[in-house]
């Protein structure tokens, strides 16, 4: 690890205030917070964002403070239900808000599925490959009456998972968040010399 903790942005894609979404989030949360990372939740339930325009977003009350909140991620741990074999809107949304921002990061993913979430993990994988983001090669899945109850993760295998996750989201989104300064400091060709200021 460099000098500085590792910053991550944990995103909470779903509104329903007893999300089990939100319970495995929080769990790797605090997990990455012991590993010595500097994590910032954005939970949109909590924190609503409106409607994507391109038109009006940009200049929406509140934009330039959560702008900064992104832009300062090195990785972004995405939690997000699975609807109809999707990502919610709401996670959907804080996407729309957002690419330039994501360029040279980690997208890790969270999903909430009674079908393993392959669909939503590969379109998370899509947007990270748009918005030129390194993506985890795996996501997380669980099925939340079988691994989390009252609040709490209750499968041993799930629990391992995002050991598993956790290390690796510290680990990778390290060594990338390394190779991102040094990319945008230096001089060589690639592809982080059009995001040099």
């Amino acid at each position: 690890m460099s000098d500085q903790p590792l910053q991550v942005l944990a995103v909470v894609g779903s509104l329903n205030p007893t999300s089990v979404t939100r319970t495995v989030i929080l769990h790797a949360v605090e997990r990455l917070r012991g590993d010595g990372c500097s994590v910032d939740v954005l939970d949109l339930e909590k924190e609503p964002l409106p409607l994507y325009n391109p038109d009006t977003a940009y200049d929406a009350p509140g934009f330039d403070r959560l702008q900064g909140r992104v832009e300062r991620a090195d990785v972004y741990v995405l939690g997000t239900p699975d609807y109809h074999g999707s990502i919610s809107s709401a996670m959907k949304n804080f996407l729309d808000h957002f690419w330039g921002e994501f360029a040279g990061k980690l997208f890790a993913t969270i999903v909430a599925s009674h079908e393993k979430g392959l669909t939503v993990t590969d379109q998370l994988r899509t947007v990270a490959r748009q918005c030129y983001t390194w993506s985890m090669p795996y996501g997380v899945s669980f099925a939340d009456e079988e691994d989390v109850k009252d609040g709490k993760i209750v499968s041993d295998t799930l629990k391992k998972r995002l050991k598993m996750f956790v290390r690796d989201v510290r680990t990778y989104g390290a060594l990338l968040a390394r190779q991102r300064r040094a990319d945008l400091e230096g001089a060589e060709p690639g592809f982080m010399a059009r995001h040099r200021k």
